[in-house]
């Protein structure tokens, strides 16, 4: 009878041990969202509440309007980029920056499960008609490359031109192009640090439990605050690997990516048809930067390279994922010729 009741009390606190790692709500130590002075905000009739900074153009000329998509997904627009591109609008670009549906100013969506390529795409489409210029230029990074041609595909007739830092794969993700080797000649290197270390040192069981459920369930069994302030953990230590030897990274990655939306978009890419024979045939184009130490897949930027006959790649030296951060100046010039040329 004692031996029974000292198993039913192990047994007792092992599910309430169990029950407060999977369902007790928990805090990260990161660094708050700071709202940006300026922004402003698109309602969308797709339900998306969009918040978003405008760069005026410099001087008289005006020229097709820029749109930058940031990474992610689930990222958001920094005040750093902002500053960064300030050049090419003295070139007479207007540049709006946005946070995209489930990060940043943006609204979070009740049903996780409409976060999705699609959904971002629509979003896109819709602040483009508002914007009602003749054509856009996209700028997009990383994930934002995948939504920038994933809007191609569809509407190629309003894109003048792309620019694509860090490529990411094109949509749905080819895994052989992974597989690819870079020419000996271009000298490219890994970084110091993977992406595997950082979701090994953050990613805890109630973390992998609240991903479980928005899987398989659809359900937030995190708040968005609580799953916001993970992620920002985690890009916390995911950004040492985005930078050729790390970085510092005490509190540094701002508060305001999307936790939801990254998870489920990330979902929606092996919902994307393949559009690669329709891509191939459009002469749109396209300037690909790439760090020499860029922690992508060399094959999804040549992937660019072996579908568009107008796309043109420029290896930087000593930069990682975002080439701006590393060898800004170098970078504007590129772009800054770019834009100019017909």
């Amino acid at each position: 009878m004692k031996l029974k009741r000292i198993i039913l009390v192990v047994l007792l606190v092992l599910s309430l041990t169990l029950v407060a790692i999977l369902f007790v709500p928990k805090h990260y130590d990161v660094l708050p969202f700071s709202p940006r002075a300026g922004t402003q905000y698109w309602s969308l009739s797709t339900g998306s509440q969009i918040g978003y900074f405008k760069m005026e153009a410099e001087g008289e000329a005006k020229e097709s309007p820029i749109i930058y998509l940031h990474g992610g997904p689930g990222g958001m627009i920094s005040d750093a980029i902002i500053e960064s591109l300030r050049p090419l609008s003295e070139q007479g670009h207007d540049i709006y920056f946005y946070d995209q549906i489930g990060s940043g100013h943006s609204s979070r969506l009740a049903d996780i499960s409409e976060y999705s390529v699609q959904r971002h795409q629509e979003d896109l489409q819709e602040i483009i008609t508002i914007i009602n210029a003749p054509q856009v230029i996209l700028y997009g990074h990383s994930w934002g490359s995948c939504l920038a041609i994933n809007y191609l595909q569809k509407q190629e007739d309003r894109v003048e031109k792309i620019i694509i830092t860090g490529p990411g794969p094109i949509l749905p993700i080819n895994r052989a192009v992974s597989t690819e080797l870079a020419p000996d000649s271009l000298a490219l290197r890994i970084p110091q640090f993977s992406n595997a270390e950082a979701n090994a040192k953050v990613y805890n069981w109630r973390s992998r439990w609240i991903e479980k459920w928005a899987y398989h369930l659809n359900v937030k069994l995190g708040s968005d605050a609580e799953v916001d302030d993970f992620l920002a953990l985690l890009n916390q230590e995911l950004s040492k690997s985005t930078a050729c030897f790390g970085r510092k990274n005490e509190k540094s990655y701002p508060g305001g990516s999307g936790y939801y939306s990254h998870i489920m978009t990330l979902k929606s890419f092996a919902e994307q048809a393949d559009q690669r024979s329709h891509l191939a045939k459009l002469n749109t184009p396209i300037l690909i930067l790439r760090g020499d130490c860029d922690n992508q897949k060399w094959g999804f930027a040549k992937e660019y390279l072996d579908l568009f006959s107008q796309a043109q790649l420029r290896i930087i030296k000593d930069a990682g994922h975002n080439p701006l951060e590393n060898q800004s100046e170098y970078c504007l010039a590129l772009m800054a010729e770019f834009l100019v040329n017909p």
